[in-house]
C-alpha cells in the first residue's frame, strides 16, 4: 500500500514516546476561558482539580484552528472514545462508549435542552446549534455526577460565546469556508458588545452543501441548505449577579438523508432560555442558580425525491416541544465539605403524522383512484422528568477528595391519540409514573501536583423515551424493520467502575514535556431496552414485504461493557507535539450471544503538529480496526479496516485574521463507518452502509474586528 511506509513511521514514534497533546486537543486540567464568564454557569468544568466532576475530559479553542465542521456533531470526530452516527452530512449523532442517543445526557450552556421531532433523528441537537458558535466541549464520561440531569452514560456539555469574552464596546468576526467535494460554502457573521454591566452577542450563518463523493467516485445524496441566527444577551446586577437570555433558531432546507426512508422538506427550530445566577459571599450559602428553556422543532420530510414515490407518494408533518429548568443551591457545610442540592424538570411532546397515497397496488398495477391514509407517528405522547438531586464533596485533605451524590427522578409518560393497532397490543394503556434511583461515589487523590488518580462508581437510571414507548408500526432503525414501542419497558440501568490517572513529567534535552493519562471501565447493565424481532406479528405496511415480522422493544437481563482509552502528549523540540490516542470497547448482549448494537472497533488516532508563531500545521493518521463482533438481531455486518489520513494547517497574518487550509483523506480512501446506516431508498444502492466522503480540499478564514 502506498501509505505504509508513513503508517510505520508514525507508529513507531508512537510506541516510543506515547501521545502529545496540541494546544487545540483534549484537557482535564486547565481551562482558558474568560473568568468573567464563568460566574454564568454554563461551564461545568472549570479547571479547579479539586471542584471539578470527576472523570472529565475537555477540548477547546474550537474558534482557532478551524477546517469547517458541516454541523456540530462533527466536532466530536476527534475526541478519544467518541463515534459518529452518520445518516448522510446533516444528522450527526455523537456516540460515546456504545452509548448514543438518549443514553448520553447531551445539552449546551450548562442544561438547556432540545429534542429532535424527526422519528428517524434527521433534526437532532447538533444540528441546531453552529459549530463555529461553540468554544469547547465538557464531558463527564459516565453517571460520575447527578448534579446535570438525568444521566445514564454520560454528560456532554457544549458551551457557546458570551458577549462579554472579548470585552470590547464593539467587536465581531466574519468567517466564510469551502469544500471542494461536493462544492460546499459556510458563511457567518458574529457581533458583540461589552458595555461594562451590559453585553450581547448576535450572529447569523448560511451553509449551502452539495452531494459529496465517495472514494470510489460514487455520487452519496447528501446535499442541505441551512439559515441561522441566535442571539444572547447578559447583564450583571453586581460582580455577584447575573442574568442572560438566549434565542436561536434554525431553517434548514431540502436536506437528503442517503440512509433514511425520506429527506427533509423543512426543519424550523426555536430554543430560548433564561439564566441567573447569585453568588454569595456568606460563610455557609454560597449562591443559587436558577435556569429556564424551551424548544420547539417543525420538521416536514416526504419521500418525493425517491424511488419509491411513484408507488406511494408520503408526506409527515411532525413536532416536538421541550421545555424545562434547573435550581440549584450551594452550600459549604464546614472547611472540608461543599453541598449542591436541586431540582430540574424536562418535559417532552411530541406529535403529528403521516400522510400517504398508494398510487399502486402490491403486483404493481396503476390504480385508478389512488387510496389515501393517515399515519399516527407519535400518537400525541409526552414523557415528562422531575428530579431532585444533593451532591456532596468531602475534602478528606489537601489531596484527598470524595464525591457523593443522590438523585430520584419522577416520570410520567402517556398516548393521548392512539393508533388502533397500536391498542390491540396494549389493550390498558394509560399514563404511567416511575420513579428511579440515580448515585454516585468516587475518589480523587491529587498524587502530586502532576499526578491523579480518580476512582469512581456512579449508577445512572434511564426510563425508555419516546420512541421506545409509543412508535407505531414505523421504521427507526438502521434497518428495514418496522418498529413498535413498548409502554410497559422497565427503566434500564447503567452500573459503571472506573478507575483513570493523569500525569506529566518534565523532560530533557530535545524532548521538553510528555503528558498521558488512561481510563478503564466496566459497565453491568439492567433491563438494557432493545428492539427485538417478534415473529408473532406481521408488518403494518406492505405486510408481504421482508422482512415481514416487526421490531418491539424489550429488555434484555444480562448485558455488559468494558473498554479502556488511553493519550499520551510528547512536546519536543520546542515547536513540536505527537498524539498518539487509543479508544476501543467491548459489549455482549449474554441473551443473545452477540455484540450490543453500534459498537465501535478499536481506533487508534496518531497525530504530529508543529506551531510556531503565526503559522501551524498538523498530520494526523486515524487507524480503525475492523468490527467482526456485530450484532446480527440489528442486522449489522462486519466492517473492515481503514486508514485515513488528513492534513491541515494555518497561517495568521495579522492578529485578526486566521486562514485555514486542510485536505481531508488524503489518499481518497474508499470506507465506511461501522456506526453509519445503510442506504435506505436510494436509486443505485442496495441496503449497504453509507460510505464516507473521498478527498476534500477544505478551506476556511476567519477576520475579527
Amino acid at each position: 500500500m502506498k501509505n505504509t511506509f508513513i503508517i510505520a513511521l508514525l507508529c513507531c514514534f508512537a510506541l516510543s514516546f506515547g501521545q502529545t497533546k496540541e494546544p487545540n486537543t483534549i484537557q482535564t486540567k486547565k481551562d482558558t476561558i474568560n473568568k468573567k464568564t464563568i460566574l454564568l454557569e454554563e461551564v461545568i468544568v472549570t479547571g479547579n482539580v479539586k471542584t471539578d466532576p470527576t472523570l472529565t475530559i475537555v477540548k477547546q479553542d474550537f474558534t482557532e484552528k478551524v477546517v469547517q465542521p458541516k454541523n456540530s456533531g462533527e466536532l466530536f470526530s476527534d475526541i478519544n472514545g467518541f463515534s459518529l452516527i452518520k445518516r448522510g452530512n446533516y444528522a450527526v449523532d455523537p456516540s460515546f462508549r456504545a452509548n448514543q442517543y438518549e443514553q448520553l445526557n447531551v445539552q449546551y450552556d450548562g442544561g438547556t435542552k432540545a429534542f429532535h421531532a424527526c422519528p428517524n433523528r434527521m433534526d437532532p441537537i447538533t444540528t441546531l446549534v453552529n459549530p463555529e458558535e461553540i468554544t469547547k466541549i465538557e464531558i463527564i464520561k459516565g453517571p460520575f455526577s447527578v448534579r446535570y440531569g438525568n444521566t445514564f452514560g454520560g454528560v456532554i456539555n457544549m458551551v457557546t460565546q458570551n458577549g462579554n469574552a472579548t470585552g470590547k464596546v464593539f467587536g465581531g468576526s466574519i468567517s466564510s469556508g469551502y469544500e471542494s467535494n461536493g462544492n460546499s460554502f459556510v458563511n457567518m457573521l458574529q457581533l458583540s458588545s461589552d458595555m461594562k454591566k451590559f453585553d450581547i452577542l448576535a450572529d447569523l450563518s448560511y451553509r449551502n452543501y452539495g452531494n459529496y463523493e465517495d472514494g470510489n467516485q460514487n455520487e452519496i445524496s447528501s446535499s442541505f441548505s441551512s439559515i441561522g441566527y441566535g442571539i444572547k444577551m447578559g447583564y450583571e446586577f453586581t460582580e455577584n449577579q447575573r442574568l442572560q437570555a438566549n434565542f436561536r433558531q434554525n431553517f434548514g432546507r431540502d436536506v437528503l438523508h442517503a440512509g433514511l426512508p425520506m429527506d427533509t422538506d423543512e426543519d424550523n427550530s426555536s430554543i430560548g432560555s433564561l439564566d441567573y445566577i447569585l453568588k454569595s459571599n456568606a460563610s455557609v450559602f454560597k449562591g443559587f442558580t436558577a435556569k429556564v428553556y424551551y424548544s420547539y422543532v417543525d420538521h416536514i420530510m416526504s419521500n418525493y425525491r425517491r424511488p419509491s414515490f411513484p408507488t406511494s407518494e408520503a408526506i409527515a408533518k411532525v413536532n416536538a416541544t421541550t421545555y424545562g429548568g434547573k435550581l440549584e443551591t450551594e452550600w459549604d457545610l464546614s472547611p472540608k465539605w461543599k453541598l449542591f442540592t436541586g431540582i430540574d424538570m424536562v418535559n417532552l411532546s411530541r406529535d403529528g403524522g403521516r400522510d400517504r397515497l398508494v398510487k399502486k397496488n402490491m403486483a404493481g398495477v396503476t390504480l385508478v383512484t389512488p387510496l389515501a391514509f393517515y399515519d399516527k407517528v407519535w400518537q400525541d405522547s409526552y414523557n415528562n422528568t422531575f428530579g431532585t438531586f444533593a451532591e456532596a464533596k468531602w475534602f478528606i485533605s489537601e489531596k484527598s477528595i470524595v464525591n457523593l451524590g443522590a438523585r430520584v427522578d419522577f416520570v410520567a409518560s402517556d398516548a393521548q391519540d392512539l393508533d388502533a393497532s397500536f391498542v390491540n397490543l396494549y389493550s390498558n394503556i394509560d399514563k404511567r409514573n416511575e420513579t428511579n434511583f440515580s448515585g454516585t461515589i468516587s475518589y480523587k487523590r491529587l498524587i502530586s501536583p502532576d499526578y491523579t488518580l480518580e476512582m469512581a462508581f456512579g449508577r445512572g437510571t434511564r426510563s425508555a423515551n419516546i420512541e421506545e414507548r409509543y412508535i407505531a408500526y414505523f421504521n427507526v432503525g438502521r434497518d428495514p424493520y418496522e418498529y413498535i414501542g413498548n409502554p410497559n419497558l422497565k427503566a434500564e440501568t447503567n452500573n459503571q467502575f472506573e478507575i483513570g490517572l493523569t500525569g506529566k513529567e518534565k523532560l530533557n534535552g530535545f524532548f521538553d514535556q510528555i503528558k498521558f493519562g488512561g481510563s478503564l471501565y466496566y459497565s453491568i447493565y439492567e433491563n438494557y431496552i432493545l428492539a427485538v424481532v417478534d415473529e408473532t406479528l406481521v408488518r403494518k405496511y406492505n405486510p408481504t414485504t421482508q422482512p415481514i415480522h416487526p421490531k418491539v422493544f424489550r429488555n434484555i437481563d444480562n448485558a455488559f461493557k468494558t473498554g479502556f482509552e488511553f493519550f499520551s502528549d510528547l512536546k519536543f523540540a520546542n515547536y513540536f507535539n505527537f498524539l498518539t490516542e487509543v479508544a476501543y470497547v467491548y459489549t455482549e448482549n449474554k441473551d443473545f450471544d452477540e455484540n450490543l448494537p453500534l459498537t465501535p472497533p478499536l481506533v487508534t488516532r496518531l497525530k504530529l503538529s508543529f506551531e510556531k508563531g503565526k503559522f501551524w500545521t498538523s498530520a494526523q493518521y486515524t487507524l480503525t480496526a475492523k468490527q467482526p463482533k456485530i450484532a446480527l438481531s440489528y442486522d449489522e455486518i462486519a466492517t473492515q479496516n481503514y486508514e485515513v489520513m488528513d492534513l491541515k494547517a494555518g497561517f495568521k497574518p495579522i492578529e485578526s485574521l486566521n486562514i485555514g487550509v486542510g485536505v481531508l483523506n488524503l489518499f481518497d480512501q474508499y470506507y465506511n463507518n461501522h456506526l453509519t446506516f445503510a442506504f435506505n431508498n436510494q436509486a443505485n444502492f442496495g441496503r449497504v452502509p453509507i460510505t464516507e466522503p473521498g478527498r476534500n480540499f477544505t478551506f476556511f478564514v476567519n477576520y475579527k474586528f
